[in-house]
């Protein structure tokens, strides 16, 4: 047997015990470092170090070696090179049962290193920041990390290899409880991850440099080609949690991250159950709704169930946009997912408690709105930071179909009056035009074919009628109607695909709607404006369509 080649333990060898007597640290996420440290201090572990990871140590008063002592050479090229050395991969590498190996590294004076404890650089983190120099991007592209990494996964039957700061606490009991000793079950767990570490690593900086269309001076910020589709798409993104079960129970589930450390699937759950598959789509659907609205300008509610907004609102204040998005239905709002796109403070807090709701996911929760919020121990509470972390790079969504996937462009084009085609005689008035703008907004988030009827009143938008994925769009405009609890007497609707026969629009007026925003491009285009004109309503053309189709 090659037993130089990466393979599974044998069953003879399965609960081999092997001591840790040497740990090289040399991490970029510094979580439970020093906690960890001391774990294997209290082991008599010798510990070699590289860098920051060396100085926060040292500040912890632990006693360490630079990696410089272990190789006698000095970390050079600006920390580009310091563990690249014979001296420590041959302690990592060398097999201890393998008597040639043992022989090589006595005659070099390599000392054995028995854990290499490493994270690598926030490449990803680096590469979706807005702005991001090009050469910060290249900067952040580990070598010796991986290379040790990749080194101690391969020798696992030797050595634990630990990238995942939430192994710290187990390892550490495990060697508490054998005396300084790892079983083999437990590095070739580790050595598994690794690998799957550097793979995902890897194509994090395949994807990035892939759409950089040229290298940029020193300083200069990195340009993306945003026109390109990727040759290849990889998706290897690592396992966060495992989920109670997916759309239905009979479905396992779990979420993966991207590494960018962006979007719902990054965010900080402050309290609550765990979150399910259907919280997280929904509190998905919800955050990209009420992103559409500046923050700076107006508090924006979404009240979401099955990733359909129910109500959706804003409003001067975050307690005022709620009462407004509740309104438009109440019933339905019972058991839903609440997006905000302000701070939540103690008033709205004070108000949402009175619902039963699944999730709340906002930029931020004072004190007094979290003291709240505690008494509803199920509620779950996510922060989410604002930023959307784009690098000049368009969002893109994968869908997967039997055989494959689909990728395209996030629908995140945003329409102004000034891009909008009045195609009726009769012209919007100020008030239709601002309730347009808002209709629109929301109809982009409502499952096809979709109508949405809202109003403009005291500065704020607010829906009355939503009428989601219908079969046709005369049924969708019936339907939002009937579901409309607010009077329907003078709101604007919206249709995220074009009236292709005037009935859907004749449905929109007689239920009390005195404007329309459509994208328009019907060959009946002709028709359906001759009945808007009959019907003495506004219409202005979008040129764009939303279609939503899951």
């Amino acid at each position: 047997m090659n037993t130089e080649s990466v393979c599974p333990p044998s069953p003879e060898s399965t609960s081999g015990l092997r001591r840790v007597r040497r740990a090289l640290l040399s991490v970029t996420d510094k979580t439970g470092l020093v906690e960890f440290a001391r774990a294997l201090a209290a082991q008599g572990v010798d510990l070699v170090s590289t860098g920051g990871t060396a100085r926060a140590l040292r500040e912890a008063s632990l006693n360490i070696r630079d990696i410089s002592d272990l190789t006698g050479f000095p970390e050079m090229l600006d920390g580009r090179v310091k563990t690249l050395h014979p001296k420590v991969h041959g302690g990592i590498l060398h097999i201890r049962g393998n008597a040639e190996h043992m022989a090589a590294v006595q005659e070099h004076a390599i000392e054995p290193i028995d854990m290499v404890v490493v994270n690598l650089y926030a490449f990803e983190k680096t590469a979706n920041k807005p702005g991001a120099a090009f050469s910060d991007i290249i900067e952040n592209i580990d070598i010796g990390g991986p290379s040790m990494v990749r080194s101690a996964a391969k020798n696992f039957e030797d050595v634990a290899i630990v990238t995942s700061v939430a192994d710290y606490a187990g390892i550490a009991e495990e060697l508490a409880a054998n005396a300084g000793s790892l079983g083999m079950a437990t590095r070739w767990r580790l050595a598994k991850a690794a690998f799957a570490v550097t793979a995902a690593y890897d194509a994090g900086i395949a994807t990035a440099l892939e759409s950089i269309e040229a290298p940029a001076a020193h300083g200069e910020p990195a340009v993306f080609d945003v026109e390109s589709l990727p040759q290849t798409v990889r998706v290897i993104d690592p396992l966060k949690t495992v989920l109670r079960y997916g759309e239905n129970p009979h479905q396992r589930a779990a979420l993966y991250v991207d590494g960018s450390d962006c979007g719902v699937a990054a965010a900080k759950q402050l309290q609550g159950k765990e979150l399910s598959y259907n919280n997280i789509v929904d509190l998905d659907a919800c955050w990209e709704l009420v992103s559409e609205f500046d923050a700076s300008k107006d508090a924006a509610v979404a009240i979401i169930k099955h990733t359909n907004p129910c109500g959706a609102a804003t409003g001067e204040t975050v307690l005022d946009a709620y009462r407004r998005a509740l309104d438009a239905d109440p019933i339905s709002a019972f058991g839903s997912v609440i997006g905000i796109n302000r701070t939540v403070d103690a008033d709205a807090a004070n108000e949402i408690a009175k619902l039963f709701v699944e999730a709340i996911i906002a930029p931020s929760f004072t004190p007094e709105a979290v003291a709240r919020f505690a008494a509803k121990k199920n509620l779950r509470l996510l922060e989410i930071a604002p930023s959307l972390c784009k690098n000049g790079r368009p969002e893109r969504t994968l869908k997967q179909v039997s055989g494959g996937f689909l990728m395209q462009d996030a629908d995140k084009i945003h329409i102004a009056e000034s891009d909008l085609k009045v195609a009726s005689d009769r012209q919007p008035t100020a008030e239709e035009m601002r309730a347009l703008l808002f209709a629109w907004s929301v109809c982009k988030h409502v499952k096809s074919n979709a109508i949405v009827y809202a109003r403009f009143d005291e500065g704020h938008g607010q829906t009355v009628g939503i009428g989601a994925g219908q079969m046709s769009r005369v049924d969708a405009a019936r339907f939002g109607a009937m579901k409309a609890i607010l009077p329907l007497a003078g709101t604007v609707a919206a249709s995220d695909a074009y009236f292709p026969f005037a009935d859907g629009l004749e449905v929109v007026a007689n239920a009390g709607a005195t404007a329309v925003i459509q994208p328009g491009g019907s060959v009946r285009d002709p028709e359906v404006i001759e009945a808007a004109n009959r019907l003495g309503i506004a219409m202005v053309f979008t040129g764009v369509r939303h279609f939503r189709h899951g």
